[in-house]
């Protein structure tokens, strides 16, 4: 669960910190697209600021990964994950938005949530 946690905090966080100070730039990157209006800035700022907050939790988490606390953080990371996979490989079927392959890495990481998290409930 500690690499878990390291690698969410790392790839959460600098993804984060890209969407709160160049949010047009990390989505074309991200999903081949720009965004053209100032709501949608804002409201990359605030999933950016979300993501941040996400990875602080992650990272902080990873000294005690066998705590309870621990297994809510990832419990919470594979709601997370499986909800951005869902959109995203919904986003690029339907509606073919090039950077959209991240719906795997996302699943990917839904699936290694829900492995340490039977692995857990395996030693207790």
């Amino acid at each position: 669960m500690r690499t878990l946690l390291i690698l969410t905090a790392a790839l959460e966080g600098v993804t984060g910190l890209g969407l709160l100070l160049a949010p047009a730039t990390i989505a074309f990157v991200l999903l081949g697209n720009t965004l053209d209006t100032p709501i949608s800035l804002v409201v990359a700022r605030v999933a950016g600021a979300a993501l941040v907050a996400l990875g602080v939790a992650c990272w902080h988490a990873r000294l005690d990964p066998d705590s309870s606390a621990a297994a809510g953080i990832v419990g919470g990371m594979l709601l997370y994950n499986s909800a951005v996979a869902s959109l995203l490989a919904y986003v690029a079927i339907a509606l073919g938005l090039f950077g959209a392959g991240l719906w795997g890495l996302h699943l990917a990481l839904a699936v290694w949530c829900v492995a340490c998290l039977r692995a857990r409930r395996a030693n207790d």
